[in-house]
């Protein structure tokens, strides 16, 4: 509650978003995509699922090290099969309102799926684009690499240490924190409770942004 609460009374020049488990709710359709590829190549589906959330599907192949499988490849297939697949995928409760109302000048979204990926998945889900989108493709280490966040900030013209990051899984709380920056954990796709020193949110329906008199984001309760 304190982490909250000083996350809540902290002025920020910019907030910058995770996309998949943070914006919109993916998990069904990603987990369908890969729980075939894993029983494909032998591995353990309920042990592997949770390693993919959060990191490039580059990364999360290159990590396996499987004898004759080009990560590079193998990648590029999930994704078009990704691409194809957006069944099921949802905002998170109050997501695309809660964007709505920030100046587009004060927000990027900073995901580890590739471009044309995320703007399908954000459309499927009816959130909004942003003017600074920082994807796959921009850096050469992913998640929990902080170059993704430092890029966004340094995209909006903003210090990293000065942004709020918005994200859910492990991989992306780090990199957040790497970057200098301040953390809210969503955990409106948690499964599990996952201890944290950082605050934490379920949904965006309670929570509001206002732009104060110095020009910086301030989050309060929305009730």
């Amino acid at each position: 509650m304190a982490a909250r609460s000083s996350a809540f009374n902290a002025p920020y020049s910019a907030f910058l978003f995770d996309m998949d488990g943070t914006l919109i709710n993916s998990i069904a359709a990603a987990e369908r995509i890969w729980g075939a590829w894993a029983i494909a190549h032998g591995l353990d589906v309920a042990t592997f699922l949770p390693t993919i959330h959060g990191a490039r599907a580059i990364d999360t192949i290159t990590r396996l090290g499987l004898h004759g499988v080009n990560p590079e490849v193998e990648a590029s297939a999930i994704t078009e099969a990704e691409i194809i697949d957006l069944d099921g995928i949802v905002e998170v409760p109050g997501a695309a309102a809660f964007l709505q109302s920030l100046p587009a000048n004060k927000w990027a979204i900073v995901t580890s799926a590739p471009k044309e990926l995320a703007i399908r998945r954000l459309q499927a889900a009816g959130v909004p684009l942003p003017s600074v989108f920082v994807t796959s493709e921009d850096v050469s280490d992913g998640k929990p690499n902080p170059d993704c966040y430092l890029l966004a900030a340094q995209q909006l013209g903003v210090n990293p240490a000065a942004c709020l990051v918005f994200e859910d899984a492990p991989i992306g709380i780090q990199a957040g924190q790497a970057s200098g920056a301040q953390v809210m954990v969503v955990t409106a796709t948690h499964l599990h409770p996952m201890e944290m020193a950082h605050g934490s949110i379920n949904d965006y329906q309670t929570i509001a942004a206002r732009v104060d008199e110095q020009g910086q984001l301030r989050l309060h309760d929305a009730n």
